[in-house]
């Protein structure tokens, strides 16, 4: 009860704040938190109570809870799932992120479970149009010559075993890449008119149903 109190008051301290910076009237500074008190309480943790959302705060915890039991920090998509979500996927989307997450976030992640933001050879280098079709089109070849059709439902997805030899993956890694065939697909046919002709020609090579 004590904790939820003081977040609550925190909370109206830090409205408060944000309505002065706005040059704009306080309707009462009653049952807001001092500052002193404050920083006090972020001293002894940085996270007691959150400015960001609880989403990233329960992945957080659940991630330290991970280490703390025993466990190493995951650093691929579906190497750990725990309680429902892919700790993996959340530490590569905070080391990508790095630069829009808030400096006490930063500085919580770099000395509580050691994620550091990524490097530029790390970093995915960005697709053209080209590319992007070429990567959808290597799906397409690769559901086909397994099917031997390219009647795709919408919602299917496909792990398109060679993307590492394909542009836009950083250090040709071999991880297969999930493509939305199916969604690409149905996009694809209602902007049939505009395709290139060498585009559609490609597609009906491998029977596309317009």
């Amino acid at each position: 009860m004590w904790a939820k109190n003081a977040r609550a008051a925190a909370r109206r301290a830090r409205e408060n704040d944000e309505l002065r910076e706005a040059g704009r009237p306080v309707p009462s500074a009653a049952g807001a938190m001092t500052e002193a008190r404050r920083d006090e309480l972020d001293a002894i943790d940085p996270g007691w109570c959150p400015a960001w959302d609880t989403g990233w705060q329960r992945c957080y915890r659940l991630a330290q809870n991970h280490i703390q039991a025993g466990g190493t920090l995951p650093t691929a998509t579906g190497e750990v799932m725990v309680q429902g979500e892919d700790l993996g996927r959340w530490v590569s989307a905070q080391r990508y992120g790095w630069e829009q997450l808030m400096p006490v976030q930063q500085w919580i992640l770099e000395n509580t479970l050691t994620i550091t933001p990524a490097e530029d050879n790390e970093r995915p280098v960005k697709r053209t149009q080209d590319d992007k079709w070429a990567l959808n089109l290597a799906a397409a070849r690769q559901f086909h010559t397994r099917e031997g059709h390219l009647r795709v439902p919408r919602k299917h997805t496909e792990h398109l075993e060679t993307a590492g030899a394909l542009p836009g993956r950083q250090n040709g890694t071999d991880e297969p890449m999930v493509v939305k065939l199916g969604t690409w697909l149905d996009n694809t046919r209602k902007r049939a008119a505009k395709l290139p002709e060498q585009r559609r020609a490609d597609l009906d090579a491998l029977g596309m149903r317009w």
